[in-house]
């Protein structure tokens, strides 16, 4: 007696639902996965492998470096000039993100104004935008050129009488520091003047009108109208702007290499300089360290300030 072996069209059907619902679930997975894995091969694993490299003794250089722990963080800290660095880049820094807000704020309320005709606007836009179309290779370029010593702005100074000498504004190690922050921030207000601009262009005329009748001058007016209303926005562009600003390379280098006598040495560039200049690739990767714990932290505070908001 022959007995059927076919299975019945009710298994079946059982089989292939439950097949596509597996397969439904995988899906989400599968179309994350080259990125996930991008993620760990561009990323997560260079940040792992330097994080091991600062714990080494000749990382890279000796076919079997030794464990120093952490050495190699004593060693930075011991060195005036990574003190020096760490001083620079937060004053770079800190600067930097002050002027931003207070430029980018000051041509976004001028941007917004109803005092300025509509075709003026539009102009001022293009001009003030113009910044953050350069590259660092071209500002840089274009601020040595300004800055020389026999450049405009000397002549100016000069014809102004308020200089009767030349300035050697890069090349000074007393004036090198603020003409770098100078040109940071010239070239990184456009960001914070376009954010603020839609910013402005969201507040609700009605509170402007209500404060009027409640007699506040344009002064009380933007303490008290305007800025509560930018704040979360010139929050998280502050956060985020501190932290592109502490990590900085191709300007400082392309303007003054970290010169003179270190007197615009930043973290980024002392990295580089330890990396390159001198192959200490441990010294190097534990400087990275420090600067990727200093900007993690600032991370977290964005965080932190983005989950509020919403």
């Amino acid at each position: 007696m022959a007995f059927a072996t076919a299975q019945s069209p009710g298994a079946i059907g059982r089989g292939m639902a439950y097949a596509l619902l597996h397969r439904r679930k995988l899906a989400p997975y599968l179309y994350v996965a080259p990125s996930v894995s991008l993620f760990f091969l561009l990323m997560l694993y260079p940040m792992v492998a330097v994080f091991r490299y600062s714990l080494l003794d000749g990382a890279i250089l000796k076919p079997s470096p030794k464990f120093v722990w952490f050495d190699n963080f004593l060693q930075i800290f011991s060195d005036p000039v990574f003190v020096q660095a760490i001083g620079h880049t937060l004053y770079f820094s800190i600067m930097s993100v002050i002027f931003h807000i207070i430029v980018g704020l000051s041509f976004a309320l001028m941007l917004n104004s109803d005092r300025i005709a509509r075709p003026l606007q539009s102009i001022l836009r293009v001009l003030y935008i113009l910044p953050w179309l350069f590259t660092a290779v071209i500002i840089a370029i274009i601020w040595r050129l300004i800055l020389d010593p026999n450049g405009v702005i000397n002549a100016i100074l000069m014809a102004l009488h308020i200089v009767d000498f030349k300035v050697e504004w890069f090349s000074s190690s007393r004036t090198a520091i603020h003409a770098l922050t100078f040109v940071n921030i010239w070239a990184g207000y456009p960001l914070y003047m376009v954010t603020l601009l839609a910013g402005l262009q969201g507040i609700p005329r009605d509170l402007y009108e209500a404060a009027s009748i409640d007699g506040a001058g344009p002064v009380r007016q933007l303490l008290h109208v305007t800025l509560p209303q930018l704040k979360p926005i010139i929050v998280s562009i502050a956060l985020l702007d501190f932290i592109w600003t502490m990590q900085v390379f191709p300007l400082v280098w392309m303007t003054t290499g970290g010169g003179p006598i270190h007197a615009t040495e930043m973290m980024s560039i002392y990295t580089y300089k330890a990396a390159f200049s001198r192959f200490q690739f441990s010294i190097a990767s534990a400087s990275a360290v420090v600067l990727f714990i200093i900007s993690m932290s600032m991370t977290y505070f964005y965080i932190k300030h983005q989950k509020a908001v919403r």
